[in-house]
């Protein structure tokens, strides 16, 4: 069996750069001399194209170049298979990976390059509370080691990013970046990113994935409607919403409908035994008066009465004379009980009506639920709040159906926090058929018993006698949610498992096609 060293290219994540390389060469090969780019040349073949000006539109900041080269920079990490920490690991196609998201993206791109339907993130919010994540520009890998106490830190300890640093958004910007950079590799041609976000970073991670997407791929921003109720001791204006901005990887991305509602199929009704079933009635008139539609103002007949009815100067009918008269003869009017209205309503047919809703970008709590609801579902799940911010479960749910595509899409999170994506994932499957899978990444963040908001997890953590860290809550939220589903949906040949994986140094042996060997270095299907 051979040997892989640390710089054995087998060893090391894809080459971004080198492809980034290949791909120009193959569309511009005069581009090149002697093996590298001629940029004199590469102007001249873009042409106008090329903006000269050193002040350039676009978010800029300290580290942004830095930023983008540490996304370029291959990961000489590998991911150590854990089947004692997964479920069903033989059969599951589903993914869990604790490690630091940027160097597990780096060595997914092998793999997963062009794969992913959906990536949903929920990225730590730049409140100067939440954990940052600090990445070392030299060796991200020993530096995740340190950081996680998996060698000798030295005494270095993870922090938020406070502002009183002084570089409140540029920290914080330094972070998100290189991970969507390497995200949008993951993509399909057809797949979409969905990212939550509040106030404070929203203007500026607008600019970002517009930079790294194409402001072109674009699809939204939704107002989610996270709360139910304002705080009666907030200082100032209460805040409801946060905001998912979605983006799409290229044209070829085509929005799913949204499931129809008992609530909405209710209106239809068939009160007068139309034979074409059941319909609701709408307007017959137009906004446009009579000096702008003229061949709309026309009389019409009464049914009942025989008299000529006709429309209001500045509200004629909808559509000319001949299309009405094909309307009336088909049925399709309704003049009310008895036929006692005056003007008659147009009868819109369900089964004419599109299977299923087109969505919006306001989402209410009632639709899509709220804070409290998902906090409601983990402490269900795992006894106590262990979660500071868990999204609720019909949000993602709502994301998964708008993404549409094949039914064994791969979905993934790289924040994977609750682990919410994860059973949302496995929920939709039970609810349509599907066979989804998922694909999580969650950093082993280090709780504290010593720190009021982690204390109720940390002892969690205790009680499972697991290590005290976040990827260890979210693992038990997949295994407890995989089971609560199995046991009431009855769907035994559902895949509600997860192999799970750790992010590690590349200093292993070499791997063979057996993933079910835990002590060989394993590249993810």
């Amino acid at each position: 069996m051979k040997k892989i060293t640390a710089t054995d290219p087998l060893a090391r994540s894809a080459d971004l750069v080198g492809d980034n390389l290949a791909r120009l060469k193959s569309v511009l090969p005069s581009a090149f001399t002697d093996g590298t780019v001629d940029f004199d040349a590469l102007r001249q073949l873009l042409g106008d194209a090329v903006d000269p000006r050193e002040e350039k539109y676009g978010l800029s900041w300290n580290g942004k170049r830095d930023a983008r080269q540490l996304a370029l920079t291959p990961s000489t990490g590998t991911l150590r298979p854990c089947p004692e920490e997964s479920v069903d690991w033989k059969a599951t196609k589903n993914i869990f990976i604790e490690g630091d998201n940027l160097e597990v993206l780096k060595l997914l791109q092998k793999s997963y390059a062009g794969k992913v339907k959906l990536i949903y993130i929920d990225p730590p919010y730049n409140t100067g509370k939440d954990f940052v994540y600090p990445d070392n520009y030299r060796d991200n890998i020993r530096n995740y080691l340190e950081l996680t106490g998996q060698v000798d830190a030295g005494g270095r300890v993870w922090s938020s990013n406070s502002e009183a640093s002084g570089r409140f958004h540029t920290a914080w910007l330094n972070m998100i970046y290189p991970r969507l950079l390497l995200a949008r590799d993951l993509l399909r041609d057809d797949g979409v990113m969905f990212i939550t976000i509040d106030d404070t970073e929203v203007g500026h991670l607008r600019q970002v994935v517009d930079n790294i997407m194409g402001e072109e791929n674009f699809l939204a921003n939704v107002v989610w409607q996270k709360k139910y109720a304002i705080a009666n001791d907030d200082p100032g204006i209460g805040v409801m919403h946060d905001h998912i901005l979605v983006y799409r990887k290229s044209a070829a991305f085509r929005r799913a409908l949204l499931p129809r509602t008992a609530a909405q199929d209710s209106r239809y009704t068939n009160l007068d035994n139309d034979p074409r079933g059941r319909w609701a009635s709408d307007n017959y008139v137009s906004n446009k008066s009579k000096e702008e539609r003229p061949t709309l103002w026309y009389s019409i007949r009464h049914p009942k009465t025989g008299d000529a009815v006709w429309p209001e100067p500045h509200a004629v009918w909808r559509y000319s004379k001949e299309k009405h008269a094909a309307l009336e003869a088909a049925g399709a009017l309704y003049w009310g009980p008895g036929q006692s209205y005056a003007k008659p309503r147009l009868k819109r047919y369900l089964q004419d009506v599109q299977d299923g809703v087109v969505p919006s970008t306001w989402w209410t709590f009632d639709e899509c639920g709220h804070n409290d609801e998902a906090q409601k579902e983990t402490g269900e799940l795992l006894e106590n709040k262990v979660f500071n911010t868990p999204k609720p479960l019909r949000l993602i749910e709502r994301m998964i159906a708008i993404a549409g595509g094949p039914s064994d899409s791969i979905v993934m999170d790289f924040f994977a926090g609750s682990g919410a994506t994860g059973h949302a994932v496995l929920r939709s499957n039970i609810s349509d058929g599907g066979a989804r899978r998922y694909l999580l990444v969650q950093l082993p963040e280090v709780l504290s018993r010593e720190s009021n908001d982690q204390r109720v997890a940390a002892e969690f953590c205790e009680k499972l006698g697991k290590p005290h860290s976040v990827a260890e809550l979210t693992k038990e939220r997949l295994r407890r949610g995989g089971a609560q589903i199995k046991e009431s949906s009855g769907a035994e040949l559902a895949d509600v498992g997860f192999r799970a994986f750790k992010l590690a140094d590349s200093n292993v042996r070499t791997w063979e096609s057996r993933p079910e060997d835990p002590e060989t270095c394993f590249v993810v299907p």
